[in-house]
């Protein structure tokens, strides 16, 4: 492996958003992110929903989800107001989760055939819907040919495919049948050796196939600051950068519109900028903690720490932003079952900067903690015995408010959370200020209320949030550094039962604005301002 080289960044922690002082939402703008006739790429314009396919829906009856599952949801799927699908590893594996592939080229019989995916594929297409597929670069299956042929001899022509050492060089090192190979993840996920021009060459085969001839439209890279290690530098090296780099170029060769997603699991606004040409997107974790701590602890300061780091570090809001994923506890679960807090984290999620992910069942506010096995439990449609997932026994078992917590249920209340998430998306999709416009975070002179303002070029919108589980009566919105033209305004409700005062600006800004005279608990409103 190449010699040791010095860390070229540190990643921004998930607990490092320093709350704001005296309680006041911090001001601070984000510059016009599109003008009049610009066009963005398609996934800064869509909203993505995480899959994991083996627990979504079963078709066959054998417990396990399927292609054909999903095909079956798609409608589902865009009434909730999704465009885009992220699917979880589709390829054989020994493991339940996938990320551990025998064979790049083909898909996991437990999930159906490669026409059972085409057809899923044509059927999201024809809807407008997105598809995107994870791709695990970084490793492989113990029990992938090439890692067979490379561990049974040192003078297998695989054997540089991976990273070998003839004496045991410490942690992420695993024996082998003939010296010790690297798995930084598991002893039976080995590393593959991107040193090497051929490992390079074959996963840049891969991705053209999927991207040309079944016809995907990007990927998410797994494990993606992992691929290229340096001497004791496990992750983000230089190296990794580069071979990044070269691969993207790769890739929009193949497909100029495909979309690059990485995982850099702990990443912040500025790790969203260091890799910019070499992924169209990674997750913005301080976002996603943002919009859990200030629904959880009812103060502002997580998001607006969140978005202060956002507006420094990226300030287009070109990033992935999310709630949670398949590595984490449940939003509902970190919640601790409360409703209100979960729309009011959907509404942190889906009002602010950046193209949001939803992991599926959140919008029903599924529960779960780890093991990872209870946080990809099977989806919950109905109140029957398999909760609608199935016509036989699922392959794991189900939530036990599954009976009362299901889309069928929620589908009928207009107050539910799927309802909300629905209210949510629609706005999003109708107003181009929730997608893609700039965003000013207002001071409010109390830490439970939250408000920011999207601009477009066709609109002005107020977001305004109380979240505490209590009435609130003193607080204040004002505008410093961001300007507005002057004159009066009056708040038309997008989202929200009542009329909001005037707004009178002067000099470009103004202070002291107070919408209602009290501001009931979990209250979210949307407002345009004309």
């Amino acid at each position: 492996m190449p010699r040791f080289l010095t860390l070229i960044l540190i990643l921004s922690l998930l607990t490092s958003c320093a709350p704001a002082s005296s309680g006041s939402g911090l001001p601070f703008s984000l510059p016009a992110i599109i003008g009049a006739g610009a066009t963005l790429p398609w996934w800064r314009d869509a909203v993505f929903y995480e899959i994991f396919v083996r627990s979504f829906n079963d078709t066959n009856g054998d417990g396990i989800g399927d292609f054909n599952g999903i095909t079956q949801k798609l409608d589902y799927l865009q009434s909730l107001g999704v465009t885009a699908l992220w699917l979880m590893p589709i390829h054989p594996s020994p493991s339940y989760h996938g990320y551990d592939v025998l064979n790049y080229y083909a898909v996991n019989p437990q999930y159906g055939t490669l026409d059972d995916f085409k057809r899923l594929l044509s059927e999201a297409h024809s809807r407008g819907m997105k598809v995107i597929i994870d791709l695990v670069l970084n490793h492989t299956s113990s029990q992938h040919p090439w890692f067979i042929d490379a561990n049974s001899s040192p003078q297998s022509p695989y054997r540089d495919w991976y990273l070998w050492s003839s004496e045991y060089p410490g942690n992420h090192w695993y024996a082998g049948k003939s010296g010790y190979y690297y798995g930084f993840f598991w002893s039976e996920m080995p590393d593959l050796n991107y040193n090497n021009p051929a490992v390079t060459a074959q996963m840049e085969k891969v991705s053209a196939f999927w991207l040309n001839e079944v016809g995907v439209d990007g990927f998410r890279i797994d494990a993606a600051k992992h691929l290229v290690e340096e001497g004791l530098q496990l992750e983000n090296t230089a190296s990794n950068h580069a071979w990044l780099s070269g691969y993207y170029a790769a890739v929009k060769k193949y497909q100029p519109e495909a979309y690059t997603l990485g995982e850099i699991y702990g990443a912040g606004a500025l790790v969203t900028k260091i890799y910019k040409n070499e992924l169209d997107h990674i997750f913005n974790f301080e976002i996603s903690s943002g919009a859990i701590n200030s629904a959880l602890g009812e103060s502002n300061s997580g998001m607006n720490s969140a978005l202060k780091f956002a507006v420094k570090d990226n300030p287009t809001g070109d990033f992935a932003t999310f709630l949670s994923n398949h590595d984490q506890n449940r939003v509902m679960s970190v919640l601790n079952g409360d409703v209100n807090k979960a729309k009011v984290a959907a509404a942190l999620l889906l009002t602010g900067p950046g193209t949001p992910f939803l992991y599926y069942g959140e919008e029903i506010g599924m529960r779960g903690k780890k093991p990872d096995e209870d946080i990809r439990r099977p989806m919950q449609w109905n109140a029957d015995s398999s909760a609608g997932f199935s016509s036989g026994v699922p392959w794991q078992p189900l939530q036990d408010d599954y009976a009362k917590l299901n889309v069928a249920s929620q589908e009928k209340d207009p107050n539910s959370l799927l309802n909300h998430y629905r209210t949510l998306l629609a706005l999003r999709k109708q107003h181009p200020a929730l997608r893609s416009g700039s965003f000013s975070v207002l001071e409010t002179d109390n830490p439970s209320v939250y408000a920011i303002l999207r601009k477009h070029t066709s609109e002005t919108l107020l977001v305004l949030i109380n979240l505490s589980h209590e009435p609130v009566t003193h607080y204040a919105l004002g505008l410093t550094t961001d300007k507005l033209p002057n004159g009066t305004y009056q708040p038309e409700t997008l989202f929200g039962a009542s009329s909001a005062g005037t707004l009178q600006v002067t000099g470009k800004s103004f202070q002291g604005y107070i919408p209602f005279a009290e501001l009931p608990p979990s209250m979210i409103y949307i407002f345009r301002l004309k």
